[in-house]
């Protein structure tokens, strides 16, 4: 019996796995609109819906990582930034130190794979 893998579902789930991780490491420079932050993905060819983002910072905010204030805006109704908290600063720094050790780890596991002999 043969499984079938499918690429894409694969891909897309590396993606949403550091979604947490650029969020917050967006936020960290800025505070932002939920389409700043679309945008500054989008610009890094990370692509997420706002169907996808709205429940993460919901999320996040739940948690303590992030806070929000309401801004007027000149191009329709007040707008929402979301800037991290200082809970969300010490949790993105593990997640920053986490993410190191894991691509480090994961480098040496793929670059050194030697091809099995058949």
């Amino acid at each position: 019996m043969s499984t079938v893998v499918n690429l894409e579902n694969t891909q897309q789930q590396m993606r949403k796995g550091i979604l947490e991780l650029v969020i917050l490491s967006v936020l960290a420079r800025n505070d932002a609109y939920a389409s700043d932050i679309i945008a500054e993905l989008k610009k890094s060819q990370l692509i997420v819906v706002e169907g996808t983002l709205y429940p993460l910072l919901t999320r996040l905010k739940n948690g303590g990582l992030l806070t929000y204030r309401w801004e007027e805006s000149t191009q329709g109704p007040p707008r929402k930034y979301y800037a991290l908290t200082e809970e969300g600063h010490r949790f993105l720094t593990a997640l920053k130190n986490t993410w190191e050790e894991l691509t480090q780890t994961v480098h040496k596991l793929v670059t050194s794979t030697k091809p099995k002999k058949t």
